[in-house]
């Protein structure tokens, strides 16, 4: 199965054009001023003008104004918003209704107590996208480096739309796609070589990784059929 891949925080015209040679399925662009990885919602548009209907185009947004979003919806005319605070059920609805945009709602994990918060959501996000929670004294929500045990998402049955987010790159991306099944990753300081600088060798090997992973899967499934 073709596993969805977002890379999250573009910021130029060469990682962005890389990731969608790639294979991305999705493209981020991140309207936070606290991170490394903060666009201007109209050098956002332009980039996102090479690609568009070859990826889908997701504005990352983080408990962001009405005026932040209108200013950010208009220049950039996103596929999908990704909110990535503390909106509240009522919030997300309230959005898609304003922008007739689908919504994936990042919930932060550590722990199995964290899986819980989705309940609220499910029904009005479109699909959420599962990060670690970051480290204490961090002033990002995301795009952190860190994972969370991932055998957490154990509890979670097939109806609930993720994207497996927190820490991942080459090294890790093969163990991670293997122990939860997921259908859809996102990685954005898992292919960086400084905060918010994209290495496009890294992006390469992320991809390489991603692809072995699911030959390796493939191949298990394969061998656990027969033995049926």
């Amino acid at each position: 199965m073709k596993t969805e891949v977002k890379i999250c925080g573009l910021k130029t015209a060469e990682a962005v054009d890389r990731a969608v040679a790639l294979g991305a399925s999705h493209t981020g662009f991140i309207f936070f001023p606290k991170s490394p990885r903060n666009i201007e919602p109209d050098d956002a548009g332009r980039l996102a003008e090479r690609i568009r209907g070859k990826a889908k185009i997701v504005a990352v947004t983080v408990d962001a104004d009405n005026d932040l979003l209108d200013e950010i919806v208009s220049a950039l005319s996103p596929d999908m918003l990704q909110l990535h605070g503390s909106e509240s059920p009522e919030r997300v609805l309230t959005l898609k209704a304003v922008y007739g945009l689908p919504v994936i709602k990042a919930i932060s994990v550590r722990d199995a107590d964290d899986l819980r918060r989705i309940e609220p959501y499910i029904g009005i996000a479109d699909r959420f996208l599962l990060d670690a929670k970051p480290p204490k004294g961090s002033d990002l929500p995301g795009g952190n480096g860190v994972s969370f045990d991932w055998r957490l998402l154990d509890v979670l049955d097939g109806t609930v739309d993720y994207m497996l987010s927190g820490g991942l790159n080459a090294d890790n991306i093969g163990e991670a796609l293997a122990l939860t099944g997921a259908r859809a990753v996102d990685t954005s300081s898992g292919v960086e070589s400084a905060p918010g600088v994209k290495d496009l060798n890294r992006m390469q090997k992320f991809f390489d990784a991603v692809l072995r992973a699911e030959a390796a899967i493939a191949k298990s499934d394969a061998v656990a059929g027969r033995a049926t």
